[in-house]
């Protein structure tokens, strides 16, 4: 075991504690001037000193009972009220405050699965747009509710024309996204609501990542689809207030249209010896830290104050948008409105995981994207002070990866590529399982799937070699069968 971080015998003292924590964190993104494009939802240390003091002043409070800690519950429903009003709530609806987008999307599966029961489905499946995030995938593992995909159209988004025949008797509920994760695309709620509505089946709009922008885009004259409780058939909405609202982590809510489907989130148990027990979400505990600092940074902000984010951050998207567009070889997916921009290569001599490579080795941090292959950026109102210097140094990578196109044969881009291309999905999935249960084995590890380059031999290196022989496999077993699958 690493003794280093192991419990010490004897206390230290508070400034040795955080002064070793302070250096912690060195090696981390450097999210406070930019250079990160995701995780992180930042303004600037202010806010941060702000948003500490109101955690701090309920970092002891739990949310577990609400009949004990009436303060939480007080903060709690004035955020649902702030999020009813957002989202065009009539007055019956309600909801809870969650630890994030997660414990919501999980909340809506488990809601809807316990809804169906009541007439009699047993088998139940819920259907789930192609770029549905992942946490969706989780709640159907840990539910029992099997997905039935619903492709994309030509830009990207949900394809309607394709839901009917997706629905069955045993359809708990269906899902729309506003915006979907990959690309930043709202999907056709409208329609994919008059369907769901027709049938009597629930949908659930997950706007954990648009929740706390798109109103304010709204407010600030950007043309966009209705994806709110305006929308007939919407019966649940999903909001992350740790993104865009720009709260600590650790505060989403998820709201139903009333109080009826809300009941079937709710757990109790009645014949425990510690007496009966009710709970509205997943957790037994709910830091009340979590609830002061969401209902602060609302507070905080106000509806100009959010306003005038969302105009500084639309402002970066279109300049980013405009200037990746604008640079040889690249295309933006999709058809995003923002704040969420995803693009890809068209030129055969640009492997665009090569080029996030070179980003990377400029000090930018950027995820990618599979199916298609691109980069992606979640763009804050944080980022219009980098817009030019990205753009920049996007248009030398891409250079640099045209004039050398044995890049895409190195780092990252062999191992990512190889990766997203395979088709043994499944083998994919257990050696990806095994390396990264490695980072939990006793004494901690470190692995890294895809964002830096492979050092000689370690975890990462492993993965490449693995992945290489895999393909090979593939690609020799293809010949043996005169090139059939």
């Amino acid at each position: 075991m690493n003794t280093k971080t192991a419990l010490p015998a004897h206390g230290r003292k508070h400034e040795d504690v955080l002064a070793e924590l302070a250096g912690y964190a060195e090696g981390d993104p450097d999210y406070r001037h930019g250079r990160l494009w995701s995780l992180v939802y930042y303004l600037d240390e202010q806010h941060e000193a702000f948003l500490g003091r109101a955690y701090q002043a309920f970092s002891s409070a739990n949310g577990l009972n609400p009949t004990a800690f009436k303060s939480l519950k007080r903060l709690e429903t004035d955020i649902i009220a702030g999020v009813s009003d957002l989202l065009h709530g009539t007055p019956e609806v309600c909801g809870v405050v969650t630890s994030g987008g997660t414990e919501s999307c999980l909340l809506a599966v488990k809601t809807y699965r316990d809804l169906a029961r009541r007439r009699g489905v047993k088998r139940p499946e819920m259907v789930l747009p192609t770029t549905a995030h992942v946490a969706w995938f989780k709640a159907s593992e840990y539910f029992g509710v099997k997905v039935r995909l619903l492709p994309l159209d030509g830009d990207l988004r949900a394809d309607v024309s394709q839901l009917r025949r997706r629905l069955n008797r045993n359809t708990v509920m269906v899902l729309g996204s506003a915006p979907g994760y990959p690309h930043g695309t709202i999907d056709a709620i409208d329609a994919m609501a008059e369907i769901a509505l027709e049938r009597g089946i629930p949908l659930h709009v997950d706007a954990c990542v648009g929740g706390f922008i798109l109103p304010f885009m709204a407010m600030n004259g950007r043309s966009l689809p209705r994806w709110d409780y305006r929308v007939p058939g919407v019966t649940s909405i999903s909001a992350d207030i740790h993104k865009y609202g720009f709260a600590s982590k650790g505060a989403s809510t998820i709201t139903y249209r009333n109080l009826d489907i809300l009941k079937h989130q709710m757990f109790v148990h009645q014949d425990w010896p510690g007496g009966v027990f009710a709970s509205p979400a997943l957790l037994g505990t709910r830091p009340g830290g979590a609830y002061a600092a969401a209902w602060a940074a609302m507070q905080h902000f106000g509806k100009d104050g959010y306003c005038v984010l969302a105009r500084r951050t639309l402002e970066a998207f279109d300049r980013l948008r405009e200037g990746v567009a604008a640079i040889d070889g690249l295309r933006v997916l999709g058809d995003p409105s923002g704040p969420l921009l995803a693009y890809g290569s068209i030129d055969p001599q640009v492997n665009i995981y090569a080029v996030g490579d070179q980003m990377d080795a400029r000090g930018w941090n950027v995820n990618r994207l599979q199916n298609p292959d691109g980069l992606h950026a979640m763009i804050t109102a944080n980022h219009l002070q980098v817009v030019e210097p990205y753009l920049r140094d996007l248009r030398d990578a891409v250079q640099a990866v045209r004039a050398n196109p044995a890049l895409a044969r190195s780092g990252s881009a062999a191992t990512y590529g190889l990766i997203s291309h395979l088709p043994l999905r499944g083998m994919v999935r257990k050696q990806v399982l095994d390396l990264f249960a490695q980072m939990y084995r006793a004494g901690g590890g470190d692995v890294d799937l895809h964002q830096m380059p492979p050092p000689p031999g370690g975890l990462r290196g492993q993965a490449q070699r693995w992945l290489e022989r895999a393909a090979q496999w593939y690609v020799q077993r293809r010949q043996a069968r005169g090139g059939r699958r």
